[in-house]
């Protein structure tokens, strides 16, 4: 078992922070995704007070990360500790709110960090400044000191929960393809890292050609599609072991997009068989096949409603790539898609409100959302070629790849709001492409 399974929840404060959306809906302390912000709210997050030397380290660290993690949004503003006028040396001492005040601090974040028999608890508190008020008692975190990272994104988790009234993101993972060489001869591995790009780790060699990687409900399991044996195939990883098996392979198909349903049991693909394409659905319990289109026509990426009971997907049935609905047993799909241009790569968010997908129209790439039937279609980029779209546990944020044009060109992730604000670069140690975030680890 990893240190990221064993860390160790003691809750403090249930009613408030097991309930965000709930006690969201109270005081002053405010930020309402949905309509954007203009002006991101002013927050302090002084280091975490250490309970003796071998302690201050991790007390800095992880006031930085959380500070990292909630200027990131671009819905909150992180005053400087130059700008501070009270220092934190006691955790359990009254807040001086005037100090912050003064400094135009609307919520303040405290802490404490300790070693303890070999384990680090972390404690925090949240308080809205200018309603003089501590928004519940916070949370206490145990767990190995090598899981301090883990423990800060929590943090993170709670404070964005309590004050916007969403479900956080940052405890989560993204797995990805990670690319090196020139752009014609990418060498491609597998490869998983935090939200923000820390502790990548490398998942697969470079020895094949890999594509596509999708998480599992519970983030345990990765689907990929991998050349090693010359022709596309699907692989499943599990992401403890870094163990692997073909899961799908028929003489004379290539497969691959694959992607589970919301059961965890069921995964859906494309297969290519005598000119082809069609989307299939294996049970990976029974080991069963159906095939779920049959139209003369390539129909392919396709993706499961939250609820698993139908699929999206892309289809040039009507003589130009387009995004459908169907059934999950198959049957007569739903064209939902009629703008302008191509329409591919679509992804259902876990909210289960809106669909992400990709756009190619006069010479440029977009990543753009649309209601569940097609309304409200909204595009949040543009570029020479931005492509394979995934979302945040809270369906909130997306995440997608983006090229630049040349011989030189280079590959990376970059996230942006569901507003079309906040673009911003996912930092990578190498070219990265393919990405696809995890659910919020437990």
């Amino acid at each position: 078992m990893t240190f990221f399974m064993r860390i160790i929840l003691v809750l403090l404060a249930l009613p408030v922070l097991l309930a965000p959306q709930a006690q969201a809906q109270t005081g002053p302390l405010r930020i309402e995704i949905t309509e954007g912000v203009i002006e991101p709210l002013p927050f302090a997050v002084p280091n975490f007070v250490p309970a003796g030397a071998q302690a201050a380290q991790y007390g800095q660290d992880i006031a930085r990360v959380i500070a990292s993690d909630l200027s990131g949004t671009g819905l909150f503003r992180e005053i400087p500790a130059t700008a501070f006028i009270s220092q934190v040396s006691d955790f359990g001492a009254p807040v001086q709110y005037a100090d912050w005040k003064a400094i135009n601090a609307q919520a303040l974040v405290t802490g404490s960090v300790a070693l303890q028999g070999g384990q680090l608890v972390v404690q925090f508190r949240l308080y809205d400044v200018f309603s003089n008020a501590e928004l519940g008692s916070g949370l206490q975190f145990v767990g190995p000191p090598e899981g301090w990272r883990r423990m800060a994104h929590k943090v993170s988790d709670a404070v964005y929960s309590r004050i916007t009234g969403e479900g956080g993101y940052f405890d989560s993972r993204v797995v990805f393809v990670s690319e090196s060489g020139p752009k014609n001869e990418r060498r491609k591995r597998l490869a998983i890292m935090d939200y923000d790009g820390a502790n990548v780790q490398y998942l697969t060699d470079a020895g094949a050609i890999v594509l596509a990687p999708r998480f599992s409900p519970t983030g345990d399991r990765v689907l990929y599609t991998s050349y090693a044996t010359g022709e596309p195939r699907i692989y499943v990883l599990d992401v403890g072991s870094v163990q692997r098996r073909v899961l799908e392979q028929q003489p004379g198909t290539m497969s691959f997009a694959p992607r589970f349903a919301p059961d965890g049991n069921t995964v859906v693909y494309s297969l290519t068989q005598g000119g082809n394409t069609d989307i299939f659905k294996l049970d990976l319990r029974s080991g069963q096949t159906q095939r779920l289109t049959s139209a003369p026509s390539i129909e392919t990426a396709p993706s499961f409603s939250p609820d698993g009971t139908r699929i999206v997907f892309e289809s040039d049935r009507s003589g130009t790539q387009q995004l459908y609905i169907m059934p999950v047993g198959g049957g007569e799909a739903q064209r939902i898609s009629f703008g302008q241009g191509r329409y591919g790569t679509p992804v259902w968010s876990p909210r289960g409100d809106l669909i992400a997908f990709t756009k190619q129209n006069k010479g440029r790439f977009h990543i753009g959302v649309m209601r569940v039937d097609g309304s409200e279609e909204r595009l949040l980029t543009a570029s020479f070629l931005d492509e394979s779209p995934t979302w945040a546990p809270n369906g909130r944020v997306i995440m997608f790849a983006r090229e630049t044009r040349g011989e030189q060109g280079t590959v990376s992730l970059y996230s942006v709001d569901i507003t079309g604000r906040n673009l911003k670069p996912v930092r990578t140690p190498e070219g990265a492409s393919d990405p696809s975030w995890s659910p919020l680890q437990n």
